[in-house]
Protein backbone atom coordinates (compact mmCIF):
# COMPACT_ATOMS: atom_id res chain seq x y z
CA UNK A 1 0.00 0.00 0.00
CA UNK A 2 2.82 2.01 1.01
CA UNK A 3 4.56 1.63 -2.78
CA UNK A 4 0.31 2.70 -4.19
CA UNK A 5 0.13 6.02 -2.20
CA UNK A 6 4.12 7.27 -3.42
CA UNK A 7 2.88 5.94 -7.16
CA UNK A 8 0.01 8.00 -7.12
CA UNK A 9 1.84 10.63 -5.25
CA UNK A 10 4.42 10.99 -8.19
CA UNK A 11 1.79 10.44 -10.62
CA UNK A 12 0.06 13.68 -9.04
CA UNK A 13 3.03 15.76 -8.55
CA UNK A 14 4.04 14.91 -12.77
CA UNK A 15 0.33 16.02 -13.33
CA UNK A 16 0.09 19.36 -11.52
CA UNK A 17 3.52 20.18 -13.06
CA UNK A 18 2.51 19.80 -16.65
CA UNK A 19 -1.25 21.54 -15.96
CA UNK A 20 0.22 24.80 -14.67
CA UNK A 21 -0.68 27.68 -16.84
CA UNK A 22 2.52 29.47 -18.99
CA UNK A 23 1.81 33.33 -18.28
CA UNK A 24 4.57 34.37 -21.17
CA UNK A 25 2.44 31.84 -23.95
CA UNK A 26 -0.42 33.18 -22.55
CA UNK A 27 0.84 36.85 -23.20
CA UNK A 28 1.48 36.46 -26.40
CA UNK A 29 -1.36 36.96 -28.73
CA UNK A 30 -1.93 40.36 -29.36
CA UNK A 31 -1.64 43.45 -30.80
CA UNK A 32 1.26 45.15 -30.29
CA UNK A 33 3.04 48.89 -31.81
CA UNK A 34 6.54 50.64 -32.39
CA UNK A 35 7.20 53.81 -33.64
CA UNK A 36 11.10 55.22 -34.70
CA UNK A 37 12.31 58.45 -35.79
CA UNK A 38 15.89 59.00 -37.29
CA UNK A 39 17.53 61.09 -39.69
CA UNK A 40 16.43 59.19 -43.04
CA UNK A 41 12.99 58.28 -42.18
CA UNK A 42 9.93 57.45 -39.58
CA UNK A 43 8.54 54.40 -39.36
CA UNK A 44 5.41 52.99 -37.32
CA UNK A 45 4.96 49.27 -37.16
CA UNK A 46 1.79 46.80 -35.34
CA UNK A 47 2.19 43.43 -34.73
CA UNK A 48 -0.68 41.19 -34.58
CA UNK A 49 0.50 37.64 -32.74
CA UNK A 50 -1.90 34.95 -32.50
CA UNK A 51 -1.63 31.13 -31.65
CA UNK A 52 -1.65 29.03 -34.68
CA UNK A 53 -1.38 25.30 -32.98
CA UNK A 54 0.94 23.85 -30.35
CA UNK A 55 4.03 26.33 -30.16
CA UNK A 56 3.29 27.74 -33.63
CA UNK A 57 2.35 31.39 -33.75
CA UNK A 58 1.59 33.68 -36.88
CA UNK A 59 2.87 37.51 -36.75
CA UNK A 60 1.08 40.00 -39.04
CA UNK A 61 3.86 42.80 -39.39
CA UNK A 62 2.13 46.14 -40.51
CA UNK A 63 4.28 49.42 -41.60
CA UNK A 64 3.82 52.55 -42.25
CA UNK A 65 6.55 54.88 -43.41
CA UNK A 66 8.11 57.96 -44.43
CA UNK A 67 11.28 58.24 -46.48
CA UNK A 68 13.11 61.94 -45.24
CA UNK A 69 15.28 63.73 -47.80
CA UNK A 70 16.97 67.04 -47.22
CA UNK A 71 14.89 67.55 -44.25
CA UNK A 72 11.21 66.83 -46.45
CA UNK A 73 9.41 64.32 -45.35
CA UNK A 74 7.85 62.29 -48.25
CA UNK A 75 4.54 60.52 -49.04
CA UNK A 76 3.54 57.60 -46.44
CA UNK A 77 4.48 54.42 -47.43
CA UNK A 78 3.01 50.78 -46.53
CA UNK A 79 4.36 46.82 -46.28
CA UNK A 80 3.06 44.26 -44.95
CA UNK A 81 4.72 41.12 -43.94
CA UNK A 82 3.69 37.73 -42.48
CA UNK A 83 5.70 35.95 -40.07
CA UNK A 84 5.69 32.20 -38.85
CA UNK A 85 7.51 32.12 -35.38
CA UNK A 86 7.66 28.80 -33.04
CA UNK A 87 7.56 29.12 -29.13
CA UNK A 88 10.70 27.77 -26.98
CA UNK A 89 9.32 26.38 -23.45
CA UNK A 90 12.06 26.01 -21.82
CA UNK A 91 13.64 29.62 -22.94
CA UNK A 92 10.36 31.36 -23.06
CA UNK A 93 11.50 33.26 -26.27
CA UNK A 94 9.53 33.00 -30.25
CA UNK A 95 11.83 32.37 -33.16
CA UNK A 96 10.89 33.35 -36.25
CA UNK A 97 11.80 30.72 -39.08
CA UNK A 98 12.54 32.66 -42.08
CA UNK A 99 15.26 35.44 -41.19
CA UNK A 100 15.52 33.74 -37.64
CA UNK A 101 14.61 36.80 -35.64
CA UNK A 102 14.38 35.91 -31.93
CA UNK A 103 11.63 37.50 -29.81
CA UNK A 104 12.06 37.78 -26.31
CA UNK A 105 9.21 38.26 -24.26
CA UNK A 106 8.63 40.92 -21.08
CA UNK A 107 4.74 39.63 -19.86
CA UNK A 108 5.50 41.64 -16.86
CA UNK A 109 6.49 44.64 -18.52
CA UNK A 110 3.86 44.77 -21.00
CA UNK A 111 6.55 44.53 -24.61
CA UNK A 112 8.11 42.13 -26.80
CA UNK A 113 11.91 42.65 -27.95
CA UNK A 114 13.34 42.31 -30.88
CA UNK A 115 16.27 42.49 -31.93
CA UNK A 116 16.63 46.58 -30.40
CA UNK A 117 12.93 47.08 -31.51
CA UNK A 118 10.33 47.45 -27.86
CA UNK A 119 6.99 46.74 -28.79
CA UNK A 120 4.42 47.64 -26.30
CA UNK A 121 1.58 45.40 -25.71
CA UNK A 122 -2.20 47.68 -26.63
Amino acid sequence: MKNYSKLLLGVLAIACTACQRDSVREFLPGLYTNSAKGELSKADDTLVVEQADGNNFLIHRKTGFNLIRSGKVGKRQHEREEWHAIYDEATKTLSETRKGKLIMIYPDSGFILIGKRKYTKQ
